[in-house]
């Protein structure tokens, strides 16, 4: 009898082991099928522009010689440069894909180059890549209760804190300054309109704190919010939010306690096309 349960309890062990390591392959045969999939969306439908690329800049006309009277007078009858993002999104091949693409967020030098949706619910985009497959890495998407076509005065985005450093798992590094300083501003796209993020404040919260207040027109309500978030931030920003009639809210899971959050906050600055 000892024998028999001696065999019984090693093969309950193999069993465990074998699905805890059937767990572990599958958990990471995820992240790479999630990660293959928007690092293929941002080559299909995003086009990067070159540092010193400035489309604004693509119909001036001069010479090459300096100090003439012809390129004076080309410098001189130039016109203001009108600052324009560092990307552009085919947007009509995305929602061709999914209707509920509403938006691009992107901020250079790090993994945070995707697509934005906004569902019905809270629910199905956290588990649900951007075209509609199941994956544990979800999407990044915009609270069913904020109001379509980024038209609130605070909008809150969501994403997974993934192990491979994928979504939004790198927003806890803005708790360190240097890092903030080499990353001060994100990109937010949609098919209506494009927003330079000028990021302001970070902070670990519980996910049920006033950091994901919608609010829905500027206003008082907003005043006391913005000044809540500078109060509680990690980093210092040489952002002056006064007057500020959009902000965005950016949120994560974080694992200094339970239910913990890292939320990042920004101003929203309509640029041109």
């Amino acid at each position: 009898m000892r024998k028999v349960a001696g065999r019984i309890g090693l093969i309950v062990c193999a069993a465990v082991f074998l699905v805890a390591v059937w767990n572990i392959v599958s958990i990471l045969a995820s992240y790479r099928q999630g990660e293959q999939l928007y690092t293929e969306a941002a080559a299909q439908y995003v086009q990067e522009y070159a540092q010193e690329y400035a489309p604004e800049q693509a119909g001036e006309t001069g010479t090459a010689e300096t100090g003439t009277a012809e390129t004076c007078q080309s410098s001189a009858a130039a016109p203001e440069a009108v600052e324009t993002p560092p990307i552009s999104v085919d947007f009509d091949s995305l929602q061709a894909v999914n209707p509920e693409v509403v938006g691009w967020i992107y901020c250079p030098d790090t993994a945070i180059n995707y697509p934005v949706l906004q569902g019905t619910d809270n629910e199905y985009y956290l588990n649900h890549l951007y075209d509609g497959t199941y994956n544990s890495s979800g999407s990044i998407f915009v609270d069913c209760n904020n109001s379509a076509g980024f038209a609130d005065a605070n909008i809150i985005l969501y994403g997974h804190h993934m192990r491979n450093g994928s979504m939004f798992a790198g927003l806890e590094q803005f708790a360190d300054q240097s890092y903030y300083e080499a990353h001060p501003v994100m990109w937010l796209l949609t098919p209506e309109k494009n927003y330079k993020i000028l990021l302001l404040s970070g902070y670990t919260t519980s996910y049920d704190s006033d950091a994901y207040t919608i609010i829905y027109q500027p206003g008082q309500t907003m005043e006391d919010y913005l000044t809540q978030c500078l109060s509680n931030s990690d980093f210092t920003a040489q952002v002056d939010a006064d007057g500020a009639e959009k902000l965005i809210t950016l949120s994560t899971c974080a694992y200094s306690f339970e239910n913990a959050r890292y939320v990042l906050h920004g101003v929203m600055v309509e640029v041109g096309e």
